[in-house]
């Protein structure tokens, strides 16, 4: 049990943000995130998450792609184009799993793409991929990453 308690220190103070307009969707991932000890902020939309961003500047942004008055493209490259806030790491969520869907997402800023119904394993995997735990290295995300890059342009060039 001192185990677990310990690997959810590890990531005590890291803040993620959940935007997605499926009330069912947003629970479980707070229940998951907050049982892994992640402090969760939601929101409904994209324009509400804005104003949430600003009060408790997250440490990494899961976000639906197809969400109304602001969907997930157009919050996505809002904060990517603020200076304050670009440097977020910004994964998408989406029901669709389309190329076209994917490469969207890189060109407005997105970091990774998951694709619903996602699982836990998923969604914590992509916080450890992107986000550094207080006091902790960064786990080998700038190679993984520079791969992923080169095989996400493998598969829209050829």
């Amino acid at each position: 049990m001192a185990e677990d308690t310990n690997s959810n220190d590890s990531f005590a103070g890291i803040k993620v943000m959940i935007i997605d307009d499926s009330k069912t969707i947003r629970r479980t991932a707070e229940l998951i995130l907050q049982k892994a000890g992640y402090q969760v902020i939601t929101a409904i939309d994209g324009f509400e998450s804005l104003a949430l961003i600003v009060d408790h500047k997250p440490d990494i942004i899961f976000v639906d792609i197809m969400m109304p008055r602001l969907d997930g493209y157009q919050t996505c490259a809002v904060i990517k184009h603020n200076l304050v806030f670009q440097a977020i790491p910004i994964i998408m969520l989406s029901s669709k799993d389309g190329l076209f869907d994917k490469a969207r997402g890189r060109i407005v800023g997105a970091e990774q793409y998951l694709t619903k119904p996602f699982t836990g394993e998923e969604l914590l995997a992509a916080i450890k991929r992107h986000v550094k735990a207080p006091g902790k290295p960064m786990q080998d995300s700038q190679s993984s990453h520079s791969r992923d890059d080169l095989n996400n342009d493998a598969i829209l060039t050829g």
